[in-house]
C-alpha cells in the first residue's frame, strides 16, 4: 500500500470498531496506511473488519473490548505496543445513547451512558497517555456529538456525558503540551446502527426515521478523523464538527 504521508505506517487503536464510525475509520486509515487495532464487543465483528483490512493489502490486529473495564482497554493498548511496537493514535470511539426524557428515570440507562461514554474515554485516556508520554508523541481523537452543541430534549444525559469528554479533551490538551494532540470529533446524524442502544420503541422509532432521512454515512467522519490524524505533528485539529447539510 502506498499511504498517505502523516498516516502511513501509524498505529492506531480504535475502539468501538465493529461498525459504524468506528468500522469506517478503521478501514480509511488502513487504506492509507496505518496498522489499525481494533476494539469492541462483537468478536465477529471485529473479526470481519481486520479481514477486509488485510484483503485490501492492509494491516489490522483486534481484541474482544468492552470500554466499561479499564482492563480491556489496557489490554487494547498493550496489544498494539506487542504487535506494532508503538501507538500513534487512539480513537475514542465507542458509545452507546439509550435517550430518554428525564421523567422516565431510566437510571440504568443513564449509568450505562456515563460508564461507556465518558468512562470508557477516561480509561482509553489512562491506558495510552503513559505510553504517549514515553514516546513523546501521540494523539487522541475523541468522538463526541453535535448533541452537545445543541441541548435538546430526551438527550440530556446524553449530551451530558459527550459534553464531559469534550471538556476532559480540552483540559488534556492542555496538559498535553507540544508532546501529543487532542482531536474532538463531533458528528450530527450519521447512519449507523446507534438506535440500537435505545430502549424506549417510540423515541427509537422516531431516531430513526430522522436518520434514514437525513444522515450521512460514517465514511463522512472517517474522513475528519483521517484529516486530523494526517496533519504534521506541530499542528493540532481541536474540534471538527461534521453533519448532514440538512440538519437544524
Amino acid at each position: 500500500m502506498s499511504g498517505m504521508p502523516g498516516i502511513k505506517d501509524k498505529v492506531a487503536v480504535i475502539t468501538g470498531a465493529g461498525s459504524g464510525i468506528g468500522e469506517a475509520t478503521a478501514l480509511l486509515l488502513a487504506e492509507r496506511g496505518a496498522r489499525v487495532v481494533l476494539g469492541g464487543r462483537r468478536s465477529e465483528r471485529l473479526r470481519a473488519v481486520a479481514a477486509r483490512v488485510e484483503e485490501s493489502g492492509g494491516e489490522a490486529a483486534w481484541l474482544a473490548t468492552d470500554v466499561r473495564r479499564r482492563t480491556d482497554l489496557a489490554g487494547l493498548v498493550e496489544l498494539a505496543r506487542d504487535r506494532y511496537g508503538r501507538v500513534d493514535v487512539l480513537v475514542g470511539n465507542a458509545g452507546v445513547g439509550p435517550i430518554s426524557a428525564m421523567d422516565a428515570l431510566r437510571v440504568e440507562d443513564w449509568e450505562d451512558m456515563v460508564d461507556v461514554n465518558l468512562k470508557g474515554v477516561l480509561y482509553g485516556i489512562a491506558a495510552a497517555l503513559p505510553v504517549f508520554r514515553e514516546q513523546g508523541s501521540g494523539h487522541f481523537v475523541n468522538v463526541v456529538s453535535t448533541a452537545g452543541l445543541r441541548i435538546s430534549p430526551l438527550m440530556a444525559v446524553y449530551a451530558g456525558t459527550k459534553n464531559a469528554v469534550r471538556t476532559l479533551s480540552e483540559g488534556l490538551r492542555q496538559e498535553a503540551g507540544d508532546r501529543f494532540r487532542v482531536t474532538v470529533v463531533s458528528p450530527g446524524f450519521v447512519h449507523t446502527d446507534f438506535s440500537d442502544s435505545m430502549t424506549d420503541p417510540e423515541i427509537r422509532a422516531g431516531i430513526v426515521e430522522q436518520r434514514d432521512r437525513i444522515a450521512i454515512p460514517p465514511a463522512a467522519v472517517a474522513r475528519a478523523v483521517a484529516f486530523a490524524v494526517e496533519q504534521p505533528d506541530d499542528v493540532e485539529i481541536g474540534d471538527i464538527v461534521v453533519r448532514p447539510t440538512a440538519q437544524d
